[in-house]
């Protein structure tokens, strides 16, 4: 279901050498000390020198544009697109393709092309942000040299969930080495303090002024920009306190397989895996044909709880989910999407005690929603895509959504 920002997300740093490159800018002089010191804090060495190149906000656009085309087929963005409306992560008229291309050419500042081995700066990013950029894309360039970070990825599209974590390893510790270089720069060691840590996390959401396009997109949108890093620097760091230098390869060799292992770092090092449930089945399976399927993890359910419980709330319950798989279906005749999806949580109690609060979700992410039933183990009844059916089977909660008539 993330497909599309997973892919979009790592095309930007995917750029073609064909982008015009503009004159050198003076920090490129140092990047020589800053590999040196990247390969002092993490034992990995350059195998070569990274090639450098300029470029302009209208390049990126441009080139973002057409590897849309290219990469991303429209049946594809579609279902991505009316997957997130019918779990009430994005509104009814959200365009997914334009919001995003709009965000990343907002936010970038810097981009390591994995491809053609060679790193990016865009030629209005200046002063302290300039060289923060250009050590975080030099560590991307130190990981690439060890692990290729192409296989890496592609190999980590197998799973929505573990794509997501896949990028939180490589956003987290291209940050946490950003931050332990300027820490080591500046006569300390070579990691990062909790102080910092904790400033670190808490502000990489932009302010208004900075980015507005960012501030306005909706909850899920922003957070999942903001995860690779945050989270990611956070998981970084709490596998090295664990690991040590080590933790720089581990992560490569042996990644997460879920945003609940990055959530959760003691989870990753006891290598606690998802469950993935069986779908529930709707009435009449063979008037349907599948659009898309893949899992949900946990940072989906803290969004989506976050988005409609509160920040206290949400992220509580969100991290008794053990698993989630969905799938996106469409009537054949009618072309009506049908969404069915199920959760496996870590006890019974947990599953019931999502069913009872997701009845408020249904409320939020509805304008308007009638109650058929509204009990313990099952809520059913009528919203804005259709008629729905949720329910309880032990610890795994069954959601059918969008059907055109009621269920029996």
């Amino acid at each position: 279901m993330k497909r599309f920002l997973a892919v979009l997300f790592l095309i930007a740093l995917f750029l073609e050498t064909s982008l015009a490159a503009g004159p050198a800018a003076p920090l490129f002089s140092e990047i020589n000390a800053m590999e040196r010191g990247l390969a002092e804090i993490t034992g990995l060495t350059f195998r070569h020198q990274v090639p450098y190149a300029v470029m302009n906000k209208e390049q990126l656009r441009r080139y973002l544009e057409q590897r849309v085309k290219e990469t991303i087929k429209p049946a594809d963005l579609r279902a991505e697109e009316l997957t997130l409306k019918l779990l009430g992560l994005v509104p009814p008229d959200f365009d997914l393709r334009q919001n995003t291309v709009d965000l990343l050419t907002e936010q970038a500042a810097a981009f390591y092309d994995y491809n053609k081995k060679k790193l990016f700066m865009l030629e209005d990013s200046a002063g302290a942000d300039e060289e923060i950029a250009l050590v975080h894309e030099l560590a991307h360039a130190l990981a690439d040299q060890h692990f290729q970070l192409g296989k890496y990825i592609s190999e980590g599209m197998r799973s929505d969930d573990g794509a997501t974590a896949r990028q939180a390893v490589m956003e987290g510790q291209a940050s946490w080495l950003m931050t332990a270089y300027l820490s080591k720069k500046s006569g300390g060691p070579g990691e990062v303090s909790n102080e910092i840590l904790d400033l670190m996390t808490h502000t990489m959401e932009s302010s208004p002024e900075q980015y507005p396009i960012f501030s306005k997109a909706p909850d899920y949108i922003r957070e999942m920009l903001v995860f690779p890093y945050s989270d990611g620097m956070l998981f970084q760091n709490a596998v090295f306190h664990k690991l040590g230098r080590d933790s720089f390869a581990e992560v490569f060799r042996h990644p997460p397989v879920s945003t609940q292992q990055i959530i959760h770092p003691d989870r990753y090092l006891a290598n606690v895996l998802p469950r993935v449930p069986d779908l529930p089945q709707p009435p009449n399976p063979r008037q349907y044909r599948k659009l898309a399927e893949g899992t949900l993890g946990e940072l989906d359910y803290r969004i989506l709880l976050t988005q409609y419980l509160g920040k206290n709330d949400g992220p509580v319950m969100a991290a008794h989910l053990a698993g989630s798989s969905y799938a996106l279906l469409e009537e054949k005749h009618s072309h009506l999407p049908l969404l069915v999806y199920a959760s496996t949580w870590d006890s019974p109690e947990a599953a019931a005690d999502f069913l009872k609060q997701y009845a408020r979700v249904l409320r939020g992410k509805w304008k308007q929603v009638e109650f058929a039933s509204s009990t313990a183990s099952e809520l059913s009844g009528r919203g804005g895509s259709g008629y729905f059916r949720v329910w309880t089977d032990g610890a795994t909660v069954n959601h059918i959504e969008g059907l055109q008539s009621p269920v029996h």
